[in-house]
């Protein structure tokens, strides 16, 4: 006889109250994140449960930004799917691409993580922190864990925030951050996959839309502009968050072997993606080596286990992969859009 699935506390038992149904504890000592979310009893439905607790689920996202849920009977992308649709509005479509994914099937969106080689380390960031539109909420679902590492590191912004020394928090308030992008040049992602249009002109009408400058080189080849901020307001707490992507796009956090082969050819705004002072200088190399330090002092990882499913505030809470050997294969979904211009801080707040 199967276990039933308890979704609905009042309806489906009423020998459990609702705190009965899941436990919540801290998953590492003496650490703010993640939470973790495991069910109390055989047969709760994580979808069910979590469409009924959003504001359970969301209370204590905020309070540290990220929630493992663990011991769930998740066993597809099917399902979830549905974990994203009961926590969320629904799972967005992966636009305006950085990194390489595959949809996992046509009607769901949902993806593989980031596709790159498993010996590659990614440097912690958030989500779409360089997109005009990011996704406020990020989940991935760990449908195989890898044989050894594949970690996914978590990290809170609060805390590196704090880190960062004023000097280098101020200059880029102050200066704000250009993001250069190419596209078609051999390396990097195709114009054509990062919009997923090959019509030049919805190409042109998106980034009119978001204020992001088009330039069209020989060969069919693509270079964007846009300018971006380094700080915005949390819409549901209010305080300011570090969120952007100029260090993760920053040429000195490529690999070296990597950068000095890119550069030997190309000039610093030729490379995949580069990150500038608003005005086209430079960012101060010791800026960006500072920064990168602080992202990496402040994460902390745990093992994968399988049908695990992280929930992240993507504003609060920073990610990254770690190297990798065997069958690894995480999913991830995003929720939640958000408009960098309708979280901007005011002005007399970034001097």
């Amino acid at each position: 006889m199967k276990t039933p699935r308890i979704g609905s506390v009042q309806r489906q038992s009423s020998n459990h109250g609702p705190r009965e149904l899941v436990r919540w504890s801290r998953l590492l000592p003496d650490c703010d994140l993640p939470w973790l979310c495991e069910p109390a009893i055989a047969g709760v439905s994580l979808p069910a449960w979590a469409s009924e607790h959003r504001v359970e689920i969301e209370r204590h996202l905020l309070e540290c930004g990220a929630i493992l849920f663990r011991g769930f009977a998740v066993a597809s992308a099917e399902d979830f799917n549905r974990c994203v649709e009961g926590m969320s509005e629904g799972a967005l479509e992966y636009k305006f691409r950085a990194s390489p994914r595959t949809r996992i099937q046509e009607d769901l969106n949902v993806y593989t993580s980031t596709d790159y080689p498993e010996a590659e380390s990614i440097f912690p960031h958030n989500e779409h922190s360089y997109s005009p539109v990011f996704p406020l909420q990020i989940f991935l679902y760990c449908a195989v864990p890898a044989t050894v590492g594949g970690e996914t590191p978590i990290g809170s912004t609060r805390a590196l925030l704090k880190r960062i020394r004023p000097e280098v928090r101020d200059a880029l308030l102050r200066k704000g951050i250009m993001y250069v992008r190419n596209y078609g040049d051999g390396f990097g992602l195709p114009w054509q996959t990062v919009f997923q249009t090959t019509d030049r002109g919805a190409v042109e009408a998106y980034c009119a839309s978001v204020g992001i400058r088009v330039e069209w080189k020989g060969g069919d080849r693509l270079r964007t502009r846009q300018i971006g901020p380094a700080m915005v307001r949390h819409p549901q707490t209010g305080e300011s968050v570090w969120f952007n992507h100029g260090t993760f796009f920053h040429e000195l956090t490529l690999p070296e072997a990597a950068r000095d082969r890119l550069r030997s050819e190309f000039g610093a705004d030729e490379l995949p993606q580069n990150t500038f002072h608003a005005d086209g200088s430079p960012i101060e190399p010791e800026h960006i080596r500072h920064l990168q330090e602080q992202y990496r002092q402040v994460m902390v990882q745990f093992p994968w286990q399988q049908a695990d499913v992280l929930m992240l505030d993507n504003m609060l809470a920073l990610h990254a992969r770690r190297p990798f050997s065997g069958a690894r294969r995480v999913m991830v979904a995003m929720a939640q859009p958000c408009r960098s211009v309708d979280v901007a801080l005011a002005s007399q707040e970034q001097a």
